[in-house]
C-alpha cells in the first residue's frame, strides 16, 4: 500500500483505486497560541533586559522597582535583592523624585521616551550623576502599566565637560558658548576684555546686540550649517565693543552637543583681525606709493 504525504493530510491508496484520507500532524510544524505568543515576547523582553549593557530597570506606576539588571546593581552596588520592590525614592532626592514622576506621568499621558536628569545614591553613599531615558511598559491589552529605565553614567562626561568648561574659561583667546537662537551661555575672560563688557554684560544677551543685523543673519546661516552638517564654520564679524570701536574679527564656530549626541548649540572662538587688517592697509599703502614711484621715474624716461 503506497501513500503519499502533501501538507499533513496522509492519502492512502486502496486495493479498489480509491483513496481514504486522514489528516496528521504537519512535521516540524508547531500551533503556537495567542497566549504562548505573549509569554515568549515576554520571556524575550525579560532577556534583553537582564543581558543589556547599560543599566536597565522595569517599574511599575508609582515607581517600584519590579525588575533591574546586574549593570544596575554594578552601577550603584547594590545586590538585587535590595532594589527588587524597593521605591526609586529611596536612591534619589525628593526633587529628583519630583522629576521622575513628571516624566512618567508624561510617558503615560503621552507613550513618549522622556529624559530626565538623576543623581541616586550608591550603597557606598556616592552620589552618581546619571541621565535617564525612560519609555513606557505596556501590557497585553495595551495599556501603560510601567517603566523601562535605561540609566547612563555620566561620570566620565561630567568630567570631560568640566575639563571643557576649564579650558574655555583659562583660553587665551575669546570663546563663548551660545545657545541656537544666538543667547550667549558662557564667555571666558578674554571675551570681556576683547568688547570691553563685564562677565555679566554678556551673559544671556543675544549675539545680536553686539553686531550688525546683516552679519546676525551671516552668524545664524553659519549656526544652522554647524547643525544640519556638524561642521566648523568661519564667519567675518564685526562687534561693537562697550567704547563703541567696531573690531573686525573672524568666528570659529562649531558644535556644542548634549549628551546623546544632539547639536544645543555652538563653541565660537573670536580672533582679532586689527593688527592683520593694519598690515594688509600698510602693504596696499606700499604698493601705491611704489606705483607712484615708478610712474614718476618713467616721467624721466
Amino acid at each position: 500500500m503506497a501513500s503519499r504525504r502533501v501538507s499533513g493530510v496522509s492519502s492512502v491508496s486502496r486495493g479498489d483505486g480509491e483513496a481514504a484520507t486522514r489528516t496528521e500532524p504537519i512535521v516540524g510544524r508547531e500551533r503556537v497560541t495567542g497566549s504562548q505568543a505573549k509569554s515568549r515576547r515576554s520571556l524575550d523582553a525579560n532577556t534583553i533586559i537582564a543581558n543589556a549593557p547599560d543599566p536597565v530597570f522595569v517599574s511599575d506606576l508609582d515607581g517600584r522597582i519590579l525588575q533591574a539588571n546586574d549593570a544596575v546593581s554594578e552601577l550603584l552596588g547594590f545586590r538585587p535583592d535590595e532594589l527588587l520592590e524597593q521605591s526609586l525614592s529611596r536612591l534619589i532626592s525628593p526633587e529628583e523624585k519630583r522629576e521622575f514622576t513628571a516624566a512618567l506621568r508624561e510617558v503615560v499621558e503621552r507613550g513618549v521616551t522622556r529624559n530626565a536628569r538623576l543623581n541616586p545614591r550608591s550603597a557606598r553613599g556616592e552620589v552618581i550623576p546619571t541621565t535617564l531615558n525612560a519609555s513606557a511598559l505596556r501590557g497585553p491589552d495595551g495599556g501603560v502599566i510601567g517603566a523601562i529605565g535605561i540609566l547612563r553614567d555620566m561620570r566620565e562626561l561630567d568630567k570631560a565637560r568640566a575639563y571643557a568648561e576649564n579650558l574655555i574659561k583659562n583660553a587665551p583667546d575669546p570663546v563663548f558658548v551660545s545657545d541656537l537662537e544666538g543667547k550667549i551661555l558662557q564667555a571666558n575672560d578674554a571675551v570681556s576684555e576683547f568688547l570691553g563688557f563685564r562677565p555679566d554684560e554678556l551673559l544671556e544677551q543675544s549675539l545680536s546686540r553686539f553686531i550688525s543685523p546683516e552679519e546676525t543673519r551671516e552668524f545664524m546661516a553659519a549656526l544652522d550649517e554647524v547643525v544640519e552638517r556638524g561642521e566648523t564654520r568661519n564667519a567675518v564679524l564685526h562687534p561693537r565693543s562697550a567704547s563703541g570701536e567696531v573690531i573686525p574679527t573672524t568666528l570659529n564656530a562649531s558644535a556644542l552637543r548634549d549628551p546623546y549626541g544632539r547639536v544645543i548649540g555652538a563653541i565660537g572662538i573670536l580672533r582679532d583681525m586689527r593688527a592683520y587688517e593694519r598690515v594688509v592697509r600698510d602693504l596696499r599703502a606700499s604698493q601705491t606709493e611704489l606705483q607712484e614711484k615708478i610712474l614718476d621715474l618713467e616721467k624721466f624716461e
